[in-house]
C-alpha cells in the first residue's frame, strides 16, 4: 500500500500552496473576521480552476478527483480559512447535489455563474422544530398547475445572507417518500429572508421564510423519492468539513509548537517540559490519525460510492478529537487570537453536514 502522492499531486499540492501563499495570506486575518461571502476570493479561485474541481468536464469543471479537492482545501485552509470556505463551496457543498441532478436547463441557467464565482447557493434544510432531524421537516411544496407553492420556514443556511438561488429541501408528501427538492431564487414572490444572525465561526445566516411561494415546476430538483440522494450528497460534503477542519487544527499545533520552541518560562524553553511534550505527542497523534482516516475516504470515494462509514469516520477523527486538540494549542500559546480563530473553525466544521 503507498500512503504517498503521486508526482502530479505533489505537483499541484505545491501549485495550491503557492498560489495561498501569494494571494490569500494578505488579508485573512481580515476575512476571518468578515461574515460576507468574499466573491473576490471566489472569482480568483475560479480562475485558478479551483472550483468544480472533481466535476465534469462539461458541466464546466475541472474534472478532477476528490482527492484533488480536499487537496485543494488542505492547502487553501492551512493560509486562509475563511477562502477555504469558497472551495468547499465551490466543491461539495449543495452546488455538487444542483450538478448531479439538475436538468441542463437548470444548470445552464446558474451553473455557470456559480462555477465562476459570480453566484453562492444556500442550502436550506434545517428547520425551527426539526433541527438535523430531516425526516421531520415541515416545509412543503403543493402541485397547482405547472406551478408548485412552497410553504415553511428554514434556518442556519450558511451563505444565505448573500445567496442568489437556494436548494430547499422541503416535502411533497407524507413519509420517507415524499421528501425531495426545489429552487428557488432571491426576490420570488412569497420568500422573504431575514435580518442576519451569527453562527458561533462569526459567519451569518438568515432565516428563510415561505409563504404561498410559487415556483415554476421546471424549478423541482428532486422530486418525491429523492431523499436518499439528497443525503448521499452528505457523504461527499463531509470530506471538505474534515479536510478544512485538519488544516485549521494542524495550524493552531504548528504555531503552539513554535510558539513553545521559543518562549522561555523558569529559565528554559517550555517545549523542554515533559508534560508538555506528552500533551503535543498526543495532539499529532490524533491529528495524523484522522488525516489517513481522510485520505481513505477521498480515495475511495473516487474509485465508486462515497461511503457513509469511511465519511462519517474521518470527520469524526477530525473534529471531535481536534475539537480538544486545538483547545491545547490555544492554552499552550497564552489564547492568541490566530491559534482561537483556528480553533473555531475546527469547532464549528462539527456542526456541518451530520
Amino acid at each position: 500500500m503507498n500512503f504517498d502522492f503521486t508526482d502530479e499531486q505533489r505537483l499541484f499540492v505545491e501549485s495550491v500552496r503557492r498560489f495561498a501563499e501569494t494571494h490569500l495570506a494578505e488579508g485573512a486575518l481580515k476575512r476571518a473576521h468578515d461574515p460576507r461571502f468574499p466573491y473576490d476570493v471566489a472569482q480568483l479561485m475560479a480562475k485558478q480552476g479551483l472550483m468544480g474541481i472533481s466535476l465534469p468536464e462539461h458541466d464546466g469543471g475541472q474534472g478532477g478527483t476528490l482527492m484533488d479537492a480536499v487537496i485543494a482545501i488542505e492547502q487553501v485552509a492551512a493560509v486562509c480559512p475563511r477562502s477555504a470556505d469558497v472551495v468547499q463551496f465551490g466543491n461539495f457543498g449543495p452546488i455538487r447535489t444542483f450538478a448531479e441532478y439538475g436538468t441542463e436547463a437548470q444548470k445552464k441557467r446558474w451553473l455557470g455563474d456559480l462555477l465562476a464565482g459570480r453566484m453562492v447557493m444556500s442550502l436550506g434544510m434545517t428547520e425551527p422544530d426539526a433541527g438535523s432531524a430531516v425526516t421531520d421537516l415541515k416545509t412543503s411544496a403543493r402541485q397547482d398547475g405547472s406551478q408548485y407553492v412552497v410553504t415553511g420556514s428554514k434556518v442556519f443556511s450558511t451563505f444565505s445572507p448573500d445567496a442568489q438561488v437556494f436548494l430547499v429541501y422541503l416535502r411533497f408528501g407524507p413519509g420517507l417518500g415524499g421528501i425531495g427538492s426545489v429552487l428557488i431564487e432571491r426576490g420570488t414572490p412569497g420568500f422573504t429572508i431575514g435580518a442576519p444572525s451569527e453562527f458561533m465561526s462569526g459567519e451569518e445566516w438568515c432565516e428563510l421564510n415561505f409563504e404561498n411561494c410559487r415556483i415554476p415546476a421546471e424549478n423541482v430538483l428532486l422530486g418525491p423519492g429523492g431523499f436518499k440522494k439528497q443525503m448521499a450528497g452528505f457523504n461527499v460534503e463531509r470530506l471538505g468539513n474534515t479536510a478544512r477542519a485538519l488544516a485549521c487544527g494542524r495550524y493552531a499545533f504548528t504555531a503552539a509548537r513554535d510558539y513553545a520552541a521559543s518562549r522561555e518560562q523558569f529559565g528554559r524553553p517550555l517545549c523542554e517540559f515533559q508534560g508538555l511534550q506528552w500533551k503535543f505527542a498526543d495532539m499529532a497523534l490524533k491529528l495524523e490519525g484522522a488525516q489517513l482516516l481522510l485520505y481513505r475516504a477521498a480515495a475511495n470515494a473516487d474509485r465508486g460510492f462515497p461511503s457513509a462509514y469511511e465519511t462519517s469516520l474521518a470527520k469524526a477523527a477530525a473534529t471531535s478529537p481536534d475539537l480538544k486538540s486545538p483547545t491545547k494549542p490555544c492554552r499552550r500559546w497564552g489564547r492568541r487570537a490566530t491559534a482561537a480563530r483556528h480553533w473555531w473553525n475546527t469547532a464549528c466544521a462539527a456542526a456541518a453536514a451530520g
